[in-house]
């Protein structure tokens, strides 16, 4: 699979993937055997749906057609299902995986800025560009990408990871918290890990980056070590947090995800030891 971001230029495809997001994720149906595990809707499912194809945004190529991404809003009639995007991990590869999540942004991005934020007339699609524009008083929107840390913290061979109260059952990932205005992205991140478990941090050293459609983060990794403190939870966010072992983990998050990258790439430095 091959997938080419939208670029101004690009000339309209005859065929079309659609990438129909509803509010508890993308709409598809499972596909017969044989088949790919999913299958999107057609040109004439999407007339079925009630949508219409002028509303839709034009995400890029994908292969030899073009994927859209339309929003959603009203029941989702059988055959069809809706595929919750950790859901989908488990369904999709990794490249249709990232195409999915583009729609899952974009759809986000076209449902909240509907009207002009600064005048409050209706936004109308700038087709030369990923942008809204207000006819009324020209401002230009475009999609908003909210950064995020994301890291994991060590102690000699051991790796600090949380479960957040939010999340149903014992599952534990890497701590992560949203960039705050005049802040750098090293701030950020100090100033997160103490708020939610109480502990300093040093030797802060990127890692890699994902985007995260829930709805628009910018996931950037990062590995730390601590520095001093014990562990204290803030219990609003984060329900536990432990030391834990490579060869004594909990329940961690899916392949896909940069948290489950960071992890894995810990747990490989101290098995080769």
């Amino acid at each position: 699979m091959r997938f080419v971001p939208h670029a101004a230029d690009g000339a309209p495809r005859s065929l079309r993937t659609w990438f129909v997001v509803h509010a508890k994720g993308v709409v598809a149906r499972r596909a017969e055997a044989g088949e790919p595990a999913l299958r999107f809707p057609d040109d004439d499912e999407i007339t079925q749906l009630g949508l219409q194809a002028g509303d839709a945004h034009r995400l890029g190529a994908l292969d030899d057609t073009d994927a859209l991404a339309i929003p959603l809003d009203g029941p989702v009639p059988s055959p069809f299902e809706v595929f919750g995007f950790r859901e989908l991990a488990a369904l999709v590869d990794a490249e249709l995986f990232g195409v999915v999540g583009r729609a899952f942004h974009t759809c986000d991005w076209l449902t909240t800025h509907r009207f002009c934020g600064r005048c409050g007339a209706r936004t109308e699609p700038l087709r030369s560009e990923r942008c809204l524009v207000c006819p009324a008083c020209a401002l230009h929107i475009y999609p908003r990408i909210s950064p995020a840390i994301i890291t994991l913290v060590r102690k000699g061979d051991l790796a600090l990871l949380a479960s957040n109260a939010k999340f149903p059952g014992a599952f534990y990932s890497t701590l992560a918290g949203f960039a705050d205005i005049g802040e750098s992205l090293e701030e950020t991140l100090a100033r997160e890990v103490e708020e939610e478990v109480g502990v300093k941090v040093t030797n802060i050293r990127y890692f890699g980056s994902q985007p995260w459609p829930f709805p628009n983060s910018l996931m950037i990794a990062f590995t730390a070590e601590w520095a001093s403190g014990e562990i204290v939870v803030d219990g609003a966010e984060i329900s536990d947090a432990k030391w834990f072992s490579a060869d004594a983990l909990p329940m961690i998050p899916p392949r896909l995800s940069i948290a489950r990258r960071l992890i894995d790439a810990w747990v490989a430095e101290v098995s080769d030891r």
